[in-house]
């Protein structure tokens, strides 16, 4: 006798954030990125709605010989769909970028791409508290996606975000209570759950990715069971985390990185990763076929 899986079904369901705005939107956008919107755990596909596969963004760094060159390649050559700026020239030791710069920064890669933005600060609090909002509002209007914030700094980029029309990227550390209350004190102020994306804060393989996959399968498992103050979506700084990890820098053997980026990817969609921020096109490749191979299934 044939033996028949038992199906789980969700009272709950993960809000669905909407990245860029096209001509209509009252932007400038080529096109928007949707990410969220699960009713079911990762690739479940009979268990519940599944909308929305799961996205990755090349990274871009300020501090980069040609930022602007590379966001166009990434478009043209290699089809990105959506970019992430980091903002690593600001900070006080790589820099000290003024928040005019990155401002202006900003709206020279708005000019020379039309993909969607997600714009990272810094991580040194008191000059992302500087930079970011200048750079809200210099993407005005484009409903960029914008942080991150942490439970102790939060209120200043918030007020922004509300006043420019973006999204924010709210950051705990592998914690699903801090995650939770972050949530709450930002909706608190008037931006809607579903306008926020969670930073889990990830490690790569070998560094914590197990403990990185625990915390989001929890969050997950309870926004499905209807908490809405964790049903938002992920996003994973994955190219960040992978080329930090000494094995992926053996100059011995060079495509050993670009399967430790595309490994921890892998296992981070499976935990419920929606949007992924990655570097080598290698390993994006690699990704973008393993997601497609999943869904065609």
């Amino acid at each position: 006798m044939a033996t028949q899986l038992m199906l789980e079904k969700w009272s709950g369901q993960v809000s669905t954030v909407t990245i860029g705005a096209t001509k209509e939107d009252g932007g400038t956008r080529g096109n928007v990125v949707k990410i969220g919107g699960q009713a079911a755990l990762p690739f479940l596909f009979e268990e519940g709605a599944l909308p929305n596969k799961p996205c990755i963004a090349f990274e871009i760094d300020d501090v980069s010989a040609d930022p602007l060159a590379w966001a166009e390649k990434c478009v043209k050559e290699f089809n990105a769909q959506i970019l992430c700026l980091k903002l690593q020239g600001a900070h006080p030791d790589f820099g000290n970028k003024t928040p005019q710069q990155e401002a202006e920064l900003v709206k020279q890669l708005l000019k020379k791409v039309s993909v969607p933005l997600i714009i990272v600060g810094c991580g040194d609090d008191a000059k992302d508290n500087l930079v970011l909002p200048a750079c809200s509002e210099a993407s005005r209007g484009e409903r960029c996606l914008i942080g991150s914030v942490v439970q102790d700094n939060y209120k200043t980029l918030v007020v922004s975000v509300l006043a420019d029309g973006h999204n924010i990227i709210a950051e705990s550390p592998i914690d699903i209570n801090i995650a939770k209350q972050l949530n709450i004190l930002i909706s608190d102020m008037g931006l809607s759950l579903e306008r926020i994306v969670v930073n889990p804060t990830i490690g790569a393989l070998g560094y914590g990715l197990e403990y990185a996959y625990s915390i989001m399968e929890r969050a997950r498992l309870a926004g499905l069971s209807g908490d809405k103050t964790v049903a938002n979506p992920f996003i994973c700084f994955v190219g960040y985390e992978a080329w930090r990890a000494k094995e992926a820098k053996d100059d011995a053997q060079p495509e050993r990185g670009i399967v430790w980026e595309a490994l921890t990817a892998t296992a981070l969609i499976q935990a419920g990763g929606d949007l992924l921020v990655m570097r080598h096109p290698k390993a994006v490749e690699k990704v973008n076929k393993y997601i497609e191979d999943l869904f065609r299934r």
